[in-house]
């Protein structure tokens, strides 16, 4: 019974989503473009993208929908901190309103499944209940933990990529080329997170951004401890008049040794990484080859004894 009141509840709230999804269509179509633009800048000239399938493209809308009602009566879901991890994590094309509808369809769905799973197993109300929160919290935290996660792991690659990218502008510089024209053939030579922000700063330049403006863009979309060392050197060297290439080869060495610290220090956490593994696996394992024959031929003494 209280399954299927929860379905019908869900098939209402569909059927009031998508009612509400054709009365406000084009207006947040427009809404949805403007957000884009303001918080991603301008896309300049790029390949033309294959159209969005008929269904995709209309459940895209309906979880921006369902994202966009409930952040607007939640304060503080869809904000700047959900829109600055998207860019750190590439995803410039989804918008915080479809990670909030993500969440809330998550939050709902998994629930009733584990719902309908237990009544049919027959588990217990107090098993049910408790699995029913633990469905609600990974449902509610998993698609923004996936986003964290993916722009943990994209700074982190472009933080091990940088020394790259410094000696190329150091060997470019000194060969006689500008720092403009070193930055394009690195953002040529480059690809994965690294050469998408280069092109990107370049493509801002060419909107007309200064050097220093697209620099500093570049720096809010991927704030890690290197790019921030290199942002700030370039920055310096051109308003201080310093030579680029110097400036460059000393900020190799600094991030090398930077690079090879990080490593250290992770080598340094594998035994309390293994630490744990080793308890609850190999241990077990050791203790019962070791103490089995022990304590077969102890009962086997006290057996035959009685």
């Amino acid at each position: 019974m209280i399954v299927l009141m929860l379905l019908g509840v869900l098939l209402a709230a569909a059927v009031a989503g998508l009612i509400a999804h054709a009365i406000a269509l084009p207006r947040l179509r427009a809404l949805e473009r403007v957000d884009q633009i303001g918080a991603y800048g301008f896309a300049g000239e790029a390949p033309m993208a294959e159209a969005p399938k008929p269904l995709t493209g209309s459940v895209q809308r309906f979880v921006v929908n369902v994202g966009a009602f409930f952040g607007s009566r939640l304060g503080g879901l869809g904000g700047s901190d959900l829109r600055r991890e998207l860019v750190a994590a590439g995803l410039y094309n989804v918008s915080p309103a479809m990670i909030v509808g993500y969440q809330v369809l998550c939050a709902i769905g998994l629930p009733t499944l584990f719902l309908w799973t237990a009544s049919t197993a027959g588990l217990s109300g107090g098993t049910a209940l408790m699995g029913t929160v633990v469905m609600l919290l990974l449902g509610w935290l998993g698609p923004i933990t996936i986003v964290r996660r993916r722009a943990r792991q994209r700074l982190e690659r472009i933080d091990y990529e940088l020394p790259e990218l410094v000696d190329v502008l150091v060997v470019t510089v000194e060969s006689g080329l500008g720092f403009a024209g070193s930055m394009q053939l690195a953002a040529q030579r480059f690809s994965g997170p690294l050469g998408e922000e280069l092109r990107l700063a370049l493509q801002e330049q060419s909107m007309g951004l200064s050097n220093d403006e697209a620099l500093a863009n570049m720096l809010q979309r991927a704030d890690t401890d290197g790019m921030r060392s290199f942002v700030r050197s370039v920055r310096q060297g051109e308003a201080l008049g310093v030579s680029i290439g110097q400036i460059m080869r000393n900020l190799a060495d600094e991030m090398r040794k930077r690079r090879r610290a990080a490593a250290e220090a992770r080598a340094q956490k594998a035994p309390i990484k293994i630490l744990f593994p080793l308890v609850a696996l190999i241990f077990p394992a050791i203790f019962v080859v070791l103490l089995a024959p022990a304590f077969l031929s102890f009962t086997a003494t006290w057996g035959g004894g009685s």
